[in-house]
């Protein structure tokens, strides 16, 4: 499984890098927004909505809301990213939210109309506020594209350092109840090993050396965030009984297990950027 997950790693890694630093915003955003909205329908089955049309209704209704936020955002000077900001710290805020429902297993693990509503609004509210910093990350200036692509880089780096930290030093279970392959040990190897790469990398994006202590501290959170992400997408999983969202891409499942982290991660990234102005 690990050298059928590296290869697939090996095949996305360089096309969503190549398109972080090469593509322009708009089409970035595009391409994103296809992705994210895979994800999303991968959300949807887990939230035990099996019948294909209304899930079609639901991720064109998600759809309608991203063009909606595009299309409002535009104005004479060529375009406003209010909107944006506010969808990023609806996002930051909804993920404190999940965070607290991560001490509550069993809130909306039925399988009724009530734990249904609220695991929509947790995907709506994951993803479109994900979408938002992503879209306001690359569309900053200078080196926009770096600064995504170095917010990417830290929560690859914090998921690969986890999971071989995990492995190698793994004892103490961090959520037995919602994953328990997931460690205390491993999670101290992933927040060490985005550390690292933020510090490294920063400069690559155009941080200066005063920027870098601010940096590490939106860095740190960031990781942490994208913990509380792929623990949430965990806990999602445990409720109805699954492994993974799908089974679309050799050793790593569905496209939601690849980008659960990411959307957690990227409202925080994009927010401390624009606290800290960097």
């Amino acid at each position: 499984m690990t050298r059928t997950r590296l290869l697939a790693a090996l095949v996305m890694a360089p096309l969503a890098i190549a398109a972080v630093l090469l593509l322009p915003t708009p089409w970035m955003a595009a391409l994103s927004a296809a992705a994210f909205l895979i994800g999303l329908w991968e959300w949807l089955k887990l939230t035990d909505i099996e019948d294909p049309i209304a899930r079609g209704v639901l991720l064109v209704v998600n759809l309608l809301l991203m063009v909606a936020l595009v299309w409002a955002s535009r104005s004479n000077s060529g375009g406003s990213l209010v909107l944006l900001q506010i969808m990023v710290m609806i996002g930051v805020g909804w993920w404190c939210l999940a965070a607290l429902w991560l001490r509550h297993y069993d809130f909306a693990s039925n399988h009724d109309g009530h734990a249904r509503i609220f695991k929509l609004a947790a995907a709506t509210l994951s993803v479109i506020p994900a979408w938002c910093a992503l879209a306001l990350i690359h569309a900053s200036q200078p080196n926009g594209n770096r600064w995504l692509l170095l917010a990417l880089a830290i929560v690859w780096a914090a998921d690969s350092g986890a999971y071989f930290a995990g492995r190698r030093f793994g004892r103490v279970k961090l959520s037995p109840r919602i994953s328990p392959n997931k460690t205390v040990e491993g999670m101290i190897g992933g927040v060490a090993a985005g550390m690292v790469l933020a510090l490294v990398a920063a400069p690559f994006a155009g941080a200066s050396m005063k920027q870098l202590p601010y940096i590490a501290i939106v860095a740190i959170w960031t990781i942490l965030f994208s913990v509380v992400g792929d623990l949430f997408e965990s806990l999602l999983k445990r409720h109805v009984g699954v492994k993974d969202s799908s089974h679309l891409i050799p050793g790593h499942g569905g496209v939601l297990d690849r980008i659960d982290s990411i959307l957690a991660a990227l409202p925080v990234f994009a927010l401390g950027k624009l606290l800290f102005g960097f």
